[in-house]
C-alpha cells in the first residue's frame, strides 16, 4: 500500500482530460447506484463517460481537480463558502444531453443531494475515483489527504455523499462521520451523507444540522 506521503499529488489539467474521464467512468461503472442509474451495463459504459466529461470539465471550471502523477486516480472538490444553489435549468440541459433517457433518475438523485447540502462552509468532494486496477492499494486516501491538509489550514470541514459500505468505511478512516443516508425510491437505495469536521481544541466539529428547504431556482 503507497504511503500517503509517497504519492505524487499535483492539480488536473484540460491535457488529462481523456484518461481522467476513463478513471471516473470506470471506477463507478459497477454497484447498486450505478446498477439503479442504468440497468443497462452497455448503455451504462456509454452514458457515463459523457456524464464523467461533463462533470470533469465543470470541475476545471468551477472547482479544483487533484490527480496523480500516473493519472490513475482523480478527485473533484468544490469550495462552497455560501449555501449552495439549486438544480438550474443550466444544469438539467446538461443533464439531458449526457444522459438522453436516463435523465429523470440522473436528475431526481442531483436534485436529492441538493435538497440535503450543509448550509455550513465547506469543501464538497463531489467525486473521487481510482483506476480499478490500481483500487485497493491507499491510493484514493493519498490523493485525499494532500486537500484535507489544506482545509485543516483553512479551518474548513469537507462534505460528500458515499455511495456504499466499502467507500463509507474508507471515508471512516480518514475522519469523516455519517449523517442521516439519503434513500434513492424505488429500490431504496441508502447514500450517506459524511462530514470532515474542521479541527477544534477538543476534536472535529459534528455534523452539521440539517439544511433549510431551498426554493428551486428557475
Amino acid at each position: 500500500m503507497p504511503d500517503t506521503h509517497t504519492v505524487a499529488v499535483r492539480r488536473a489539467t484540460p491535457e488529462n482530460a481523456g484518461p481522467l474521464i476513463a478513471v471516473l467512468a470506470e471506477a463507478f461503472h459497477d454497484g447498486p447506484v450505478a446498477d439503479w442509474l442504468i440497468p443497462d451495463p452497455a448503455d451504462r459504459r456509454v452514458v457515463f463517460y459523457r456524464y464523467f466529461r461533463d462533470a470533469f470539465q465543470h470541475g476545471l471550471a468551477h472547482g479544483h481537480v487533484d490527480t496523480t502523477a500516473d493519472l490513475s486516480a482523480v478527485a473533484i472538490w468544490y469550495p462552497r463558502l455560501d449555501p449552495p444553489q439549486s438544480h438550474t435549468r443550466e444544469r438539467q440541459k446538461a443533464l439531458e444531453h449526457a444522459t438522453g433517457p436516463y435523465a429523470p433518475k440522473f436528475t431526481l438523485m442531483e436534485a436529492m443531494f441538493d435538497a440535503f447540502h450543509p448550509d455550513e462552509p465547506h469543501h464538497y468532494l463531489a467525486y473521487l475515483a481510482v483506476d480499478p486496477e490500481q483500487q485497493n492499494r491507499g491510493i484514493g486516501a493519498a490523493l485525499l489527504h494532500e486537500h484535507h491538509r489544506h482545509l485543516d489550514k483553512l479551518g474548513l470541514p469537507a462534505y460528500l455523499e458515499a455511495s456504499n459500505t466499502r467507500n463509507r468505511q474508507l471515508y471512516r478512516r480518514l475522519g469523516y462521520t455519517a449523517g442521516p443516508p439519503l434513500i434513492l425510491p424505488t429500490d431504496g437505495l441508502p447514500i450517506w451523507r459524511m462530514w470532515r469536521g474542521r479541527q477544534t481544541p477538543t476534536g472535529r466539529s459534528p455534523f452539521p444540522p440539517a439544511p433549510q428547504p431551498r426554493r428551486p431556482t428557475r
